[in-house]
């Protein structure tokens, strides 16, 4: 028999208490935290779709694997372990352990990075875009043409352009690229898939060039599903294998393990070429920890190795993605204004749309961020000219591509209830829209504002 409902593959063994608030609460609460959720203590916020970084639920067998943690300094079995699904997974021979993504980063693009150098991507994503510029160098984002279209249900948004991809390298020169970026899912632009053929395209595109081409891997369990349920001549093939596949066309990848590793901490970095790896190795050390570490405690890189391999089991994926999908589906039926096809691990609102009465300098996408806590305690972020706009030489503000706000999932966190109540929430959302005024930032960072800006709301 086939059921129309989608259960959660598992059962709950523990539970965490959720602290109800009423709307006046809340209204202090995000006023001491200057209309900024980042800035929210955790305890105010009742369903929390900020991030699914790090905030994953672990499974039984992760928390045996972390009583088993070997927290020796050099050389654990744990760190073993790790290693070896990496390996197995990857097919990369070096591979060097971070406490997350972003210390990846850091490392890599440290070193490839500077004044010269341009980094080209299908999106970068906030901390991506803050370590390349942070070096000196540029970062260019060059999604398919349909990206841009909300409601296209083209099956792989998050592809790379590839005739901007080569007119780049041609016209800027393979020796000041740094590397091309390809990122799976595609979190930017509202975490949409990546079909196999546009990663060999880039792959044969970047061997011609002699360029770099690595993988932004932390949702590639996610983008296998997508792939084997879109893409012609995968539908034999299992997650794990389709990963794999993708793994191999790169020189290397990065991992934010906080998302498809399935764990709250961890990273890394997988390369190739010893002579890149072994210069990395030194940045490592010196920021991070030592080879066998990297950052992480024993019990950390054990939960990633089950984590690795928990992730492809087709039950949990299929749940994955339809209960994401489902409340995508949902908010569209409604009138809200969403991209489509509705992504893997969170689902995207266009808040311009949702608010046209409110200026883009006003920040239409924090406006709804703070709606959606003032009636429900719901955090969400904003992912447009907030986190993504920069200023010109006058100050004026040079404005995202979209005003978005992501709805991000955490896996293995959330009832289909809690979804019910993010609905209803939309809802009332819709028939109070016009009522909204948006913001003003009073103090900001020069590098991912996003995280600390305070904003005073315009009447």
């Amino acid at each position: 028999m086939q059921h129309k409902t989608v259960i959660e593959p598992f059962k709950i063994k523990s539970v965490e208490p959720i602290t109800l608030s009423t709307g006046e609460q809340r209204k202090k609460h995000l006023a001491k935290a200057h209309y900024n959720p980042f800035l929210l203590d955790s305890v105010h916020v009742i369903i929390d779709l900020l991030t699914d970084s790090g905030t994953s639920a672990m499974s039984s067998e992760q928390w045996a694997g972390v009583m088993r943690g070997d927290e020796s300094y050099a050389g654990s079995q744990s760190w073993l372990r790790m290693e070896k699904g990496i390996k197995d997974l990857t097919g990369h021979e070096y591979i060097l352990p971070t406490h997350q993504g972003r210390a990846a980063e850091r490392i890599i693009y440290t070193y490839l990075g500077g004044e010269g150098k341009t980094f080209i991507s299908n999106t970068h994503f906030d901390t991506t875009r803050a370590n390349i510029e942070y070096s000196g160098a540029e970062a260019v984002d060059i999604p398919v043409a349909e990206s841009g279209d909300m409601d296209q249900l083209y099956p792989f948004k998050g592809n790379v352009d590839l005739e901007k991809l080569q007119a780049i390298i041609e016209d800027r020169g393979s020796e000041h690229i740094g590397a091309v970026i390809l990122t799976v899912t595609n979190n930017s632009g509202g975490g949409q898939p990546v079909s196999m053929e546009n990663a060999r395209a880039i792959r044969d595109i970047c061997k011609s060039h002699q360029v770099l081409f690595l993988l932004d891997s932390c949702r590639i369990a996610e983008n296998s599903y997508f792939i084997k349920h879109r893409e012609p001549g995968f539908e034999h093939k299992t997650y794990r294998e389709i990963a794999h596949e993708m793994f191999s066309l790169a020189d290397g990848a990065i991992m934010s393990a906080k998302k498809d590793a399935l764990v709250n901490m961890g990273g890394f970095l997988s390369l190739k070429d010893k002579g890149l790896a072994d210069k990395c190795v030194n940045m490592l050390i010196i920021t991070e920890g030592f080879v066998t570490y990297g950052g992480l405690s024993g019990r950390d890189m054990e939960a990633i190795a089950i984590g690795l391999d928990e992730v492809f089991d087709p039950h949990y994926l299929e749940y994955r993605i339809k209960s994401t999908t489902y409340l995508g589906n949902r908010l569209h039926e409604m009138g809200v204004p969403v991209i489509r096809p509705i992504g893997g691990h969170a689902v995207y609102v266009d808040a311009h749309l949702l608010y046209p009465h409110i200026r883009i300098d006003q920040y239409p996408g924090q406006a709804l961020v703070c709606e959606l806590y003032e009636k429900a305690g719901i955090r969400s972020v904003e992912i447009g000219s907030v986190m993504f706009g920069k200023y010109d030489h006058t100050g004026q503000l040079i404005p995202a591509a979209r005003e978005l706000v992501r709805l991000a999932i955490p896996r293995r966190v959330y009832t289909q209830s809690h979804m019910e109540y993010v609905i209803e929430t939309f809802e009332e959302i819709l028939k109070t829209r016009h009522q909204s005024t948006g913001l003003r930032i009073i103090e900001e960072a020069p590098y991912l504002r996003h995280f600390t800006a305070k904003f005073e709301r315009l009447q």
